[in-house]
């Protein structure tokens, strides 16, 4: 069927023709924290097929802003890349445990940082046709450097970089990490006052 150009310029209401629902569903592995499932599942038009996809338990990602505007960026290994990656300080979700808390933990034990006011973004899902990863995005500033706590096994490097730079360094393939260019995003629209933030002392957050 031919759609006209006014069909295609506008959302269609509702989602219920594009759903799909699971027919059962088998766990295929577990691991450290992710697990791995197939499903079989009926698409709308009543046909089966399968899924397969991880379980993630959800992460947070930290943009520490300095007093001068530069950036917290850290340096690490990911093995499944085979390099060194630029990217905004990030950790997983313990199970029931608050993004805030997440953030706080993570920046502090991967740069030694500290915030005094702290903003929460959104959330990004990152690789949505195969995991249920959810990413929630918090800024820090009022930064206050200490000694940072690296986990057993965790080896990266902390350092200062500037909007500018960032952005160049997408721009070139230099910086291809997901969150860490919609973190860039982020923080181009609240620079332009086109995403407000809501800052709130980290006493109001119920922490020290």
């Amino acid at each position: 069927m031919s759609m006209s150009l006014g069909d295609l310029l506008s959302l269609p209401e509702g989602d219920a023709h594009l759903r799909e629902t699971r027919v059962q569903s088998r766990q295929v592995y577990r691991g450290h924290f992710l697990e791995v499932y197939r499903d079989e599942i009926a698409l709308p038009d009543g046909a089966v097929t399968g899924r397969e996809y991880m379980v993630h338990p959800g992460a947070v990602m930290v943009i520490p802003l300095l007093d001068d505007g530069r950036l917290v960026l850290e340096r690490q290994f990911r093995y499944p890349l085979d390099r060194a990656m630029i990217e905004f300080p990030a950790g997983k979700l313990e199970p029931g445990e608050p993004g805030i808390v997440c953030g706080v933990r993570e920046l502090f034990e991967e740069t030694g940082y500290t915030a005094a006011e702290w903003a929460y973004a959104g959330e990004l899902n990152n690789a949505i046709a195969y995991s249920s990863e959810r990413i929630e995005i918090w800024f820090a500033r009022g930064l206050q450097a200490g000694e940072r706590q690296l986990d057993v096994g965790e080896f990266l490097d902390v350092f200062a970089g500037t909007e500018a730079q960032l952005s160049q360094w997408i721009r070139d393939g230099d910086v291809t990490d997901a969150k860490t260019m919609v973190g860039l995003l982020w923080l181009q629209q609240w620079r332009s006052g086109a995403w407000p933030l809501q800052w709130r002392s980290a006493a109001e957050h119920g922490l020290r």
